[in-house]
């Protein structure tokens, strides 16, 4: 079966070596996790396994043999296959259809439908996923989408696959399906890199752990490696406290809810925020809360209720108004909705502001330019400079860019949506310290994450929401995880809403400790999503 090594290769963009001199050997049946704050080379590294870039210096090597790998059609030949993180597929599609895009069967001139079909059934049956294959894809769900990708890479007789952030956008239990299916796979001799930022899924699915930092490789460890001496061999130092909230002075009520309703959706929502407050907002699948922030900053809008900020009522389904107000969002997917990722760091950072620092009516670029470098410095995003395309920036430092933007318009609320989705533990830290920044000078958070140890660890208060509606409301002195999924599955049976933007608005939390609760969360899920 097929070994996969890259042997010293280093990749240099303009003047900066993003990876030097970096080895790492892909054994069958063996799962090798690249591990590595965002930023740190590991999507460069892939990328060189899979044809899409070249190494500029050492080289790679298949069965002890050194190749040349020019694409990823030559990648796929020698047996090598990736999924990314942001799955390659057409969602109007069928199942059928995706697993033979670009490689069709013909007869007699003819796509040969009858061979796809039977093929699709068979690679199907192959990772144990019973679905229709004349089924569009776009009525999957993330988890039996990435399913289909892998069968896909099956069929092509992959022995090498590349699995990028896989479980970014997975439920628990789906995760615990792919897990079963990568089993599976290594039964099988494929050979896999995994790359993940929950330090939890490494030892389930991992054989070792490659280390890289700053383009660098640091070490090569087993997978069963303390998480706290991982986090150490990533960031270069010890990081002891994960969730560095600071309690700041509780001020005014910044923001008040009161009564919203939308139908299907929310249900007579009301709460407060107040100055220097972090109020995390958790819940399960169709609780409401990307609804919730949503219909606040305006994206939205709602049947009734008001929303008030420090003090002065917000009309409704206007974000100029809710920016106006002081209102800023960052939401659960940067890439679509949190920023233009063909326009530079600078262009990203600024458009919050463009309008209200406009002189006459034109930007005044200068002023921008300014607050933008400044910003960018005193966030710490790692980029080669302010120009640069914000696409081409690690995920941790898009986040970034994205936080930014609303801490140069000086927001008095910022509503957070899956805030660390896709972070690595140190810039994870960076962004619980903006938070802390943000309270301290008197702002307001309201927090929705699937992360309940996030949600524990960085609130002052937590909101519960089960079924569209507020079914809790306490300290977090007073919070435990036991206590915030007892109130999450307690309007279950009354709900039929899903998170009508995400299918993975609401991902339950990783960090559940309760079996009984864990059991009782799963059983209602299925009814929620029918």
């Amino acid at each position: 079966m097929t070994r996969l090594s890259l042997v010293g290769v280093s990749k240099i963009f303009g003047n900066s070596k993003v990876v030097d001199n970096v080895s790492v050997t892909v054994d069958p049946g063996k799962v090798h996790v690249l591990l590595g704050e965002n930023g740190a080379g590991k999507s460069t590294v892939i990328k060189m396994m899979s044809g899409i870039y070249q190494p500029d210096e050492g080289h790679i090597e298949i069965d002890g043999e050194e190749v040349t790998i020019p694409n990823v059609d030559a990648a796929r030949r020698l047996g090598i296959a990736v999924i990314h993180q942001e799955l390659n597929m057409v969602g109007e599609l069928s199942i059928m259809e995706n697993l033979f895009l670009g490689n069709l069967p013909t007869k007699a001139g003819f796509v040969d439908r009858s061979t796809m079909r039977s093929k699709a059934i068979e690679a199907l049956k192959m990772i144990g996923l019973d679905e229709d294959v004349s089924k569009p894809m776009k009525e999957l769900g993330v988890a039996r989408q990435q399913m289909v990708e892998i069968a896909k890479a099956l069929m092509q007789n992959a022995s090498i696959l590349i699995l990028d952030e896989p479980t970014a956008a997975l439920t628990q239990n789906e995760c615990q399906q792919l897990f079963s299916i990568i089993g599976q796979l290594k039964a099988k001799n494929v050979g896999m890199v995994f790359i993940s930022h929950h330090l939890d899924e490494i030892p389930k699915v991992g054989d070792v752990v490659t280390v890289l930092r700053d383009g660098q490789y640091i070490d090569t460890v087993p997978a069963s490696t303390p998480e706290s001496e991982l986090v150490k061999l990533m960031v270069g130092r010890n990081i002891t406290n994960q969730y560095p909230r600071k309690a700041a002075e509780r001020g005014r009520v910044l923001l008040k809810v009161d009564s919203l309703n939308r139908a299907g959706a929310i249900e007579d929502v009301s709460f407060e925020v107040h100055a220097g407050e972090v109020v995390g907002l958790a819940g399960l699948v169709g609780a409401g809360r990307t609804e919730v922030l949503r219909a606040i900053f305006g994206a939205d809008s709602y049947d009734s209720g008001e929303v008030t900020v420090d003090g002065t009522r917000v009309a409704k389904n206007s974000i100029p108004q809710s920016i106006a107000a002081g209102v800023g969002l960052v939401p659960e997917d940067r890439h679509t909705q949190g920023l233009v990722l063909g326009a530079s760091v600078a262009d990203n950072l600024g458009m919050a502001t463009m309008i209200p620092t406009a002189k006459f009516g034109f930007v005044n670029r200068s002023l921008q330019r300014n607050n933008e470098g400044e910003t960018s410095r005193k966030l710490n995003i790692h980029m080669s400079d302010i120009n640069q395309s914000v696409g081409s920036l690690s995920g941790g430092n898009q986040q970034k860019v994205v936080f930014g933007k609303w801490t140069m318009a000086h927001v008095k609320v910022l509503l957070l949506d899956e805030p660390t989705r896709g972070v690595d533990v140190g810039a994870r830290v960076e962004i619980y310290e903006l938070i802390n920044e943000i309270t301290a000078h008197g702002g307001a958070v309201l927090m929705a994450s699937s992360d309940l140890p996030e949600v524990l660890g960085m609130s002052d208060r937590v909101l519960v929401m089960s079924g569209g509606r507020i079914s809790g409301d306490m300290p977090v002195s007073e919070a435990t995880q036991e206590s915030v999924m007892s109130l999450a599955v307690s309007h279950m049976q009354d709900s039929d809403s899903v998170d009508s933007h995400s299918n993975s608005a609401d991902i339950p939390p990783k960090g559940l400790t309760s079996d009984s609760l864990q059991n009782t969360y799963e059983d209602n899920r299925e009814g929620v999503l029918q």
